[in-house]
């Protein structure tokens, strides 16, 4: 797997999302997505590690302030309520981060990097591929309702053309 053909961050990717569809299927927000809470396995496999913001929540909605400045998403920031969508924002600010090698809002001062999550003024380079840009940009919208689902990460695109997930047997039979 090479860094610069996306394999290795497309299967990232695949398996954050992968891992946070049970989360929330378990009514779990993990509020804190980033790469110092992110573990290899063994065998390669990607895990969420550090669920100390985390927080099992049957209604998904939520108000308490928690995370890392440069992964808050804009309702976290507003104190709006909000709910397991926030992981989507993550993904996004986790996605480019990988990618580029600093966050998307990454600024001098807070109130900047404030500021430029508010806005969502997402500037990427122009190494950074099309297709890794299609679903940053689907990931970092300022509405909760319109960033792109779990569900649909796994069938982005740009992470099919990079995935070379293999699925245990168990599970290719029940999809």
């Amino acid at each position: 797997m090479t860094l610069k053909s996306g394999v290795l961050w497309a299967k990232i990717m695949e398996e954050v999302a992968d891992a946070l569809i049970y989360c929330h299927e378990k009514k779990v927000i993990h509020r804190d997505i980033k790469p110092e809470n992110l573990l290899l396995g063994l065998r390669g496999e990607v895990k969420i590690a550090d669920f100390g913001w985390s927080v099992h929540t049957p209604s998904l909605r939520r108000k308490t302030a928690c995370g890392t400045l440069d992964y808050l998403p804009p309702e976290i920031i507003e104190r709006r309520t909000y709910n397991e969508k926030v992981d989507l924002w993550s993904i996004g600010v986790l996605c480019y981060e990988l990618l580029v090698g600093s966050p998307p809002f990454e600024s001098p001062s807070h109130i900047e990097t404030y500021q430029r999550i508010l806005k969502v003024d997402v500037r990427f380079p122009p190494s950074l591929p099309l297709g890794a840009q299609d679903l940053i940009s689907r990931l970092l919208r300022y509405q909760p309702s319109e960033r792109l689902p779990l569900a649909q990460i796994l069938e982005h695109p740009w992470v099919r053309a990079h995935s070379q997930r293999v699925l245990p047997p168990s599970i290719q039979m029940a999809s």
